[in-house]
């Protein structure tokens, strides 16, 4: 079993900037396909970014690219999101998760990961 604890999370002006960390302990390895999703209420959990387990090739969703950057530490078993010019519509619990790197091609899927972290609440003010 892997845990993975999500952090950094909070309440920020829009324009601000977070940073949110994902400490990795357990039965942990480096090669983990790293992962944030989040959700908003009311509405189903969706893929924010990914990172391959070596941290040379990196996923964003549309919404996000340009803003957000995902960077991973496999020394201190830590993948961090890197959240500027945030908006409203970021607004959401942020998830961070874990799978193997067989499952590369479905990144942008739920079903590529097997753990999950509790969530770290983020809020943009208007």
């Amino acid at each position: 079993q892997v845990q993975l604890v999500e952090s950094g999370g909070g309440l920020v002006q829009a324009g601000g900037s977070l940073r949110l960390s994902c400490a990795a302990s357990g039965r942990t390895g480096s090669s983990y396909t790293m992962g944030w999703f989040r959700q908003a209420p009311e509405k189903e959990r969706e893929f924010v970014a990914a990172i391959w387990w070596s941290g040379g090739t990196s996923v964003y969703a549309d919404s996000v690219k340009g803003r957000f950057t995902i960077s991973r530490d496999n020394a201190k078993a830590t993948v961090y999101l890197q959240m500027n010019s945030l908006k409203p519509e970021d607004t959401a619990v942020y998830y961070c998760a874990a799978g193997p790197s067989t499952r590369w091609f479905f990144v942008t899927q739920r079903t590529a990961y097997d753990y999950w972290g509790q969530g770290t609440p983020v809020t943009v003010s208007s």
